[in-house]
């Protein structure tokens, strides 16, 4: 269940935010009753939210009834830091990257536990890839995850390795320890690798993206074809590429400090 909103005691508020949760990749387009057991709350709870939702501009219904998300959520949503000023700052080095590999290029930030793809460029000759802008994948299978755990609190690996690391294919490291020492290898080399841990045929190659402190802010990856992935010649686009954002966030603090100072 996307929540637990039966329970007498959540709010008003939990239980609206129970109604938009229930909506995820795999569930974009919902029938009322849907929503109603995806959220756990009563059809006539549901039914009152989601016409209260729909009103504000949360959720529309489309001509067969159903409902989806809506465009003025969307709109909300690009007024998240993490949207606006990273990824702005990504674009144009994602952009180039995307030209010169002719691979997918991802931009991605920590949440919790998860890799969650801020933006996701890619071409026709690009190998097939699960991730999505705005989706999530699990930090330990991944390159740019890889690269987000390495630089996390040391309680973030600790928590990742009591909740399991899942296997996705026979390649994804599982043993905590072995985890650790991965981890170890990537703050050393600057840069991680997943060769086929999270999907058969494909390598991730990622780097950290520092802000104008040093704090790794996100990770900067491209994934390409196993069998013809350089991680060397791509390690080399990366971090280049990496810098460029930095020096952008940098830029960008400095252009604000600026306009308070006046």
């Amino acid at each position: 269940m996307a929540g637990n909103s039966r329970d007498p005691g959540r709010s008003v508020t939990a239980r609206a935010l129970s109604v938009l949760t229930a909506f995820d990749a795999d569930h974009p387009r919902l029938t009322l009753t849907a929503i109603a057991t995806r959220a756990d709350i009563p059809l006539a709870t549901a039914h009152r939210l989601v016409r209260e939702l729909e009103l504000w501009g949360a959720l529309q219904r489309d001509s067969d009834g159903r409902y989806v998300i809506g465009l003025r959520l969307w709109e909300i949503g690009l007024l998240a830091p993490v949207n606006g000023r990273l990824r702005e700052a990504a674009l144009p080095y994602m952009q180039e990257l995307c030209e010169t590999t002719h691979d997918n290029v991802h931009l991605a930030v920590r949440d919790e536990l998860d890799a969650v793809y801020v933006e996701k460029l890619t071409t026709p000759r690009a190998v097939p890839i699960i991730s999505r802008t705005g989706g999530r994948l699990p930090l330990h299978a991944t390159g740019v995850g890889k690269v987000l755990l390495a630089h996390a609190p040391a309680t973030a690996l600790h928590t990742c390795c009591e909740r399991g690391l899942t296997r996705h294919t026979a390649y994804t490291i599982t043993e905590p320890g072995r985890l650790g020492r991965e981890l170890q290898g990537v703050r050393t080399r600057g840069y991680a690798s997943a060769n086929e841990e999270m999907t058969l045929g494909n390598c991730s190659v990622a780097v950290p993206v520092h802000d104008a402190s040093g704090t790794v802010v996100a990770a900067l990856g491209v994934v390409a074809h196993s069998v013809r992935a350089d991680v060397a010649r791509l390690v080399r686009a990366l971090l280049p590429a990496a810098d460029g954002i930095r020096q952008r966030l940098a830029d960008g603090e400095r252009v604000n400090l600026d306009v308070l100072q006046r």
